[in-house]
């Protein structure tokens, strides 16, 4: 790439996935996004190209798709495949395994409703083991090689079922795959997979001592009814010992993204059990806008930020509001990203329901959000535009109607604010004008800055400073 002023690894999320020797040791393939200035901003198109050692010359692979183009891998008989995504800046667009058949791309997943995570090559080079978000969790599926392109595609398999996250497939031995696994109550391990039965067998116990001492609380499903009749899962997460004849404070946690996915993840910071062990309920919403649930119910979310979803998340709090171990005058709303969004958002269209809001990194008002966030294609897709397009509705809606600065009039609730000084994402502006607002409307409100962080905190130390101040305001204010 001598010359070439573009990034492999792409930025800012790109890893050795970005690149790859061919099996003849010939070319180099590696993924990169060619445009710069504004074409850069506005666009997801990222292709993959072959470097040809001896000549120098560079192909694009991929020219012909013009959404993202990410992960290829060869199988052990030197064919390729690769992520795929459609449409040009929708970074949460299905993501489908296309293999390369005798020239010709086929898209195995075309007709599957799903989206897929990641993928390795069978030791047979006749299937594909793949990972995707179903049903809240995030399970392994397997999927036959076509013998040509016209041959019929059959329908994935899935190999894993449980209340678990299979977050990533290291490789194959035998029948078995080895796997990372987690889920809310434990960080991941390795495990085995039988490929037949989907059977799973623990590998590692890095955690087990740990774990030994630890009381852990109860996750379960809650399914609830959303206002247009639909089924919401939920997870809910209970503190240790927990006692049904008891009032518990109850948290509303909104997840980020917005299409990301609401499964049996793991976080070392927003970690449901140090909240539950804090004394704290949390529901955790599927709302509408994420993976898992079908491509309809991903992409509803895209131009309808404040409509569908957030009435999720009130269907979801008001449905376990009615259990007498909820203390309904004791209910908060947490959230970071999207999720600090969401919590902007609420404070002023809750009525009344909480008592308690935390945003990290949220977004307030889209106008700003729009002249300074580093991924323009994003608001571009998701709220429909610019600001200034008066002629486009759905831009003009979203500015407007779905924009959290319109109902600040109406913020009347103690809230903490967490901002980091070098996101880019959602730049400082939009917590510092925030918690301006909170101070000038006379709100119990406090601002946590972290000058060094960008849109996660990565530093131990702040990472201890973020949950000193997350469970010291929840005691003051819930």
């Amino acid at each position: 790439m001598k010359g070439e002023p573009f990034h492999s690894p792409q930025k800012p999320f790109g890893g050795d996935e970005d690149y790859l020797w061919s099996p003849d040791s010939k070319n180099i393939l590696y993924v990169t996004k060619k445009a710069s200035g504004t074409a850069y901003a506005i666009s997801t198109n990222t292709d993959i190209f072959s470097y040809e050692l001896a000549t120098g010359k560079t192909t694009n692979l991929t020219e012909y798709n013009k959404g993202y183009d990410t992960s290829p891998t060869f199988s052990d008989e030197g064919q390729l495949a690769w992520l795929q995504m459609k449409r040009d800046g929708y970074e949460s667009d299905k993501n489908d395994i296309i293999v390369r058949i005798k020239g010709k791309d086929i898209n195995l997943t075309k007709d599957w409703d799903g989206t897929v995570n990641s993928f390795i090559w069978a030791n047979d080079s006749e299937k594909i083991y793949f990972v995707a978000p179903v049903l809240g969790t995030v399970q392994i599926f397997e999927i036959a090689i076509p013998t040509s392109s016209e041959s019929t595609i059959k329908s994935p398999r899935k190999i894993t079922n449980g209340q678990f996250d299979v977050h990533g497939i290291i490789g194959q031995v035998g029948e078995k795959l080895a796997v990372l696994r987690r889920d809310m109550n434990h960080a991941s391990e390795i495990y085995s997979v039988d490929i037949t039965s989907g059977s799973m067998a623990q590998l590692s116990s890095v955690n087990d001592k740990v774990y030994a001492n630890t009381n852990l609380g109860k996750v379960e499903k809650r399914m609830t009814k959303t206002t247009d009749g639909k089924d919401l899962l939920s997870w809910v997460i209970y503190p240790p010992d927990f006692d049904s004849s008891k009032k518990y404070p109850t948290l509303l946690y909104c997840q980020g993204g917005p299409q990301g996915a609401l499964s049996q993840f793991y976080s070392f910071r927003w970690n449901f059990q140090l909240m539950a062990a804090n004394g704290y309920i949390i529901i955790a919403p599927n709302r509408r806008g994420m993976p898992g649930y079908g491509v309809e119910w991903n992409e509803q979310i895209s131009k309808d930020y404040g409509g569908q979803n957030m009435d999720d998340y009130l269907s979801a709090i008001d449905d376990i509001s009615k259990e007498d171990y909820v203390d309904n005058n004791r209910l908060g709303c947490v959230g970071a990203s999207y999720g600090g969004y969401s919590a902007f958002y609420l404070a002023g269209k809750h009525e009344g329901r909480f008592k308690s809001f935390i945003s990290h990194d949220g977004i307030f008002d889209w106008r700003s959000m729009y002249g300074t966030t580093e991924e323009v294609f994003f608001p571009n897709w998701d709220l429909g535009g610019a600001f200034w397009d008066k002629s486009n509705k759905a831009a003009q809606k979203a500015y407007t109607e779905f924009n959290p600065t319109t109902y600040v009039d109406q913020w009347d609730t103690p809230m903490l604010i967490i901002q980091g000084g070098k996101d880019y994402r959602v730049p400082i502006g939009q917590g510092l004008a925030a918690f301006q607002a909170a101070q000038l409307k006379g709100i119990k409100s406090k601002l946590v800055f972290f000058p060094e962080e960008n849109h996660w905190v990565l530093n131990n130390q702040n990472s201890l400073v973020w949950q000193r101040e997350f469970y010291k305001w929840l005691k003051e204010t819930l």
